[in-house]
Order: C-alpha cells, then structure tokens, then sequence
C-alpha cells in the first residue's frame, strides 16, 4: 500500500473539517494526489484502516473509524480544504478516476515523464500531453526545446479524433518502460483548449516564448489560444489598479450586457472598483435591460476580453490568470 494511499484511507477516517484543516496545508500537487486516492476509495479492509491510522489513534483516541472514500467525499473534502479554489482539482480527480488512455502517468512525476518522451515524436508527444492534466502538460511542454515545442503545440491543436489502436501503439511502447496502462476507448483529444489550459500554468516566460514563435507561423492559432486562455470571468483576479485599468478602457453599455452573465463575486469586483455615482447607474442599467440572450452577453464579455488583450500587449496591464502572487525582486 502506497503512502498516497495511506493518506487517503487516513483522511477518511477523520470527521471531514479536521481532513480539510490537514489538507489545506499539502502541495496542490498532494492535494490532487490524495484526493484522487480517497475518489477511487470504495471500500477499505480493516487490515489497510488499522495499518494507516494506528498512529493517529494512538494520539487522538477519538478517532472512529473511515467515514468512506468515493469522488462524494473527494469533493466535499476539497471544498473545505481549498474554497473557491477547489473546482480545477476536483475536474483533475473526476478526469482522473474515469480509466482514460495514460491513466497510470499521472502519479508519476512530470521530469520522469520527459525523460522518457523527450526524444518522441512531436505526434506522439502531443498525444500523451493530451491526456495528461494542465499542470503536468505544461511541466512537461517546458522542459522541450523551442523547436519541439512549436511542433508539440501545431500537432494538439490540430488533433481532433484519435483512433484507439494508435493510443494502444503508444500506450504500449511506453508500457515497457514505465508501467501498465489502463483500457482505451475512442476519445476527442487535444484541440486550441488543451494549449491553452497548459499555457494557463505554464511559467510566464515559457508562455510569451512560445506565443511569439508561434505568431510567426500561425497568427490565427495564437489569437484562439489566448481567447481561450483568458474569460471574462477571469477578471475577478485582477488586483484593483488593473482592474480600474479595464474599467477606463470600456464603455458603460458594454459592461451593462457583461455584468448579465456574470458571478456575484465579479460583479462586486467590477461596482467596488467604480464610484458609488457610476455604479449605481451601471446596476439601474443592468436592472433596466431585463432578460437578454445568452449569446448578446456573451458577444460583449468577448469584446471586453479583446480590450483586455490589447493592454496588455500594450503594457498597461499584466495578466495573471493563475491568481498567484508573483514573487517581487529590489
């Protein structure tokens, strides 16, 4: 029985706030881990429980028993552990539990993993990239040279539909090496959504490196990425002075539309950063304008985040759109 799983039988057998607590403070990488583990968890042998928590009983003579794993208790776990955050994990553990192609890479670390794709095919790369979750991918696309990385990118955004008996070729030339893979079926793959998702977390160097080469070949493929890599919705992560930045550079009638489709917490993002005056006039305008077509407010989201585009390629804001502090140097 492995250490992650361990943890996870662990995990379960504490009452879920004092699970949260201890998982708030992993590595998002242990958290994903772990919360697969305790996703996967259907029933636990009294051997395994008794293995994993002896120590902790020994210290916390309360403990009670597993209250039980499953993707319910994965996600309830998560919610209390990382708030807001919670959502891309979860997706990670729901991906990760449904037997896709190159299931078992994904417990393995990302600089193992291009050890032995490195000399790959671009083609080949950019199939098992596909499979993997953003934040491995993009570990993995760094680590390329420049060359292999523009060819790595063109080839997943191209990919559509992969037959099963080229994943199970590629599967098994890697089975030999690594480890056994799980059951294939026929799967979309690949596509401008999956770049972006990698480039989302990719190191910002890596990111603008990577753009700038690609517009030189396909100026249309890096405008759909960056649609892609930055939604409205994102705004919600823009400190204040941005944030103003956006608001100067948009028309009123523009966010009257936006703000329709918009989260409670963005909309109090965008009234906060406005003065009182103008924003209560946006909301008599929003309250105004009544039910509006999906697609009217969604035409308007999209031309704000074209705004937003055109400054930072000017300079005037810098996005961020992992939510992450970067780290300041004197």
């Amino acid at each position: 029985m492995s250490d992650t799983t361990k943890a996870a039988i662990l995990l379960t057998s504490l009452p879920e706030e004092e699970a949260a607590a201890i998982m708030s403070r992993f590595e998002p990488r242990q958290v994903e881990q772990v919360s697969i583990e305790i996703a996967r968890l259907q029933s636990v042998s009294a051997e395994d429980e008794e293995q994993a928590i002896t120590l902790f009983a020994e210290s916390n003579p309360s403990a009670t028993g597993s209250l039980g794993g499953g993707l319910d208790r994965a996600q309830a776990l998560l919610e209390k552990a990382l708030g807001k955050d919670a959502n891309q994990t979860l997706d990670n553990v729901r991906q990760s539990i449904e037997a896709m192609p190159f299931d078992f890479l994904r417990n393995v670390d990302s600089q193992n993993i291009l050890t032995y794709v490195i000399d790959e095919h671009p083609q080949t790369i950019a199939l098992i990239l596909s499979y993997l979750t953003p934040t491995i991918g993009a570990e993995i696309l760094a680590g390329l040279s420049p060359e292999h990385q523009l060819s790595v990118v063109q080839r997943i955004a191209s990919m559509g539909q992969t037959s099963p008996e080229i994943i199970l070729e590629v599967e098994r030339g890697l089975e030999h090496r690594m480890s056994s893979v799980m059951s294939q079926s026929f799967q979309n793959t690949g596509g401008v959504g999956a770049i972006a998702g990698m480039l989302n977390v990719s190191d910002r160097a890596v990111e603008r490196t990577l753009l700038e080469n690609l517009s030189q070949e396909d100026p249309d493929l890096v405008e759909d990425i960056r649609r892609l890599m930055f939604v409205f919705e994102d705004l919600i992560k823009f400190n204040d002075k941005d944030m103003q930045t956006v608001l100067k550079n948009v028309e009123t009638s523009q966010w009257s539309l936006a703000v329709k489709g918009a989260s409670e917490d963005l909309k109090e993002k965008i009234f906060g950063n406005m003065s009182e005056r103008a924003s209560e006039m946006l909301k008599e305008e929003i309250e105004y304008l009544g039910a509006v077509k999906r697609s009217a407010v969604e035409e308007k989201q999209q031309e704000i985040v074209d705004v937003v585009r055109r400054l930072e390629d000017a300079g005037d804001i810098e996005l961020n759109t992992s939510g992450e502090e970067e780290e300041m140097v004197q």
